[in-house]
């Protein structure tokens, strides 16, 4: 009995220790980027119009958004690829008349997988009836791959920060003992040229610039210090 309790004390007495000195470390923040041209886009477009007869009004609306939809899938472009994501019917009082009019506008998001397609489809969606672009967001296909490749140069930079933190001090960096990643940012989307609302059957046509888009990581890592 007396040896455990000598055993425990000794254990405590060890704790205590290590509690009161902790083991030294060095944090640092790594960073990697990849930069990638983008070989996918999604398109945000708008079919929206107004009148006084609310009836007549949804019909037109609905009519040209089935043609809309027609055009993407005769484009070859899959169902899941495309969604609507805002449908609004409003009534607005219009005060210089003291009457009211109607607004009606739907917003379909088109995922293109093929940039040669782009524009064939904005030709054909802007005879359909579109009458607004909200905008586009370019992205890429090996994003995944491309995320890793960013991670490794993010570990990558952190070594090499470490090491030049401790070689001032005549010290080095031991194991690792925390990883922990920040959130993953890619770049605001690239430039594009503005998109005539009138087809324009021109084969040298370029209304769209892919650019490069930027994909970075951040790592905030600790090494031992020794």
């Amino acid at each position: 009995m007396k040896n455990l309790i000598t055993f425990l004390i000794l254990l405590i007495s060890t704790f205590m220790t290590a509690q009161n000195n902790p083991q030294p470390t060095v944090d640092v923040t790594g960073e990697g980027i990849v930069y990638v041209v983008p070989d996918e886009v999604t398109i945000s477009v708008r079919v929206e119009n107004t009148g006084t007869e609310v009836k007549a009004l949804k019909t037109k609306n609905d009519r040209i958004v089935n043609d809309v939809l027609q055009t993407i899938k005769r484009m070859g472009i899959e169902d899941k690829n495309v969604q609507t994501e805002y449908v609004k019917l409003s009534k607005n009082y219009q005060h210089n008349t003291k009457t009211y009019n109607y607004s009606a506008n739907q917003t379909i998001s088109i995922y293109l997988k093929d940039l040669k397609k782009y524009e064939t489809l904005m030709d054909g969606l802007m005879a359909s009836g579109i009458n607004r672009i909200d905008g586009i967001s370019f992205s890429s296909s090996k994003e995944m791959e491309l995320k890793s490749q960013a991670r490794k140069k993010a570990i990558e930079n952190a070594v090499m920060k470490a090491k030049e933190y401790v070689g001032v001090l005549n010290q080095t960096i031991g194991k690792a003992v925390s990883i922990s990643e920040a959130q993953n940012y890619i770049s605001p989307q690239p430039m594009y040229r503005a998109m005539a609302m009138q087809a324009d059957n021109s084969a040298a046509k370029e209304t769209l610039a892919q650019g490069e888009i930027e994909i970075r990581i951040n790592v905030n890592v600790r090494f031992v210090l020794n």
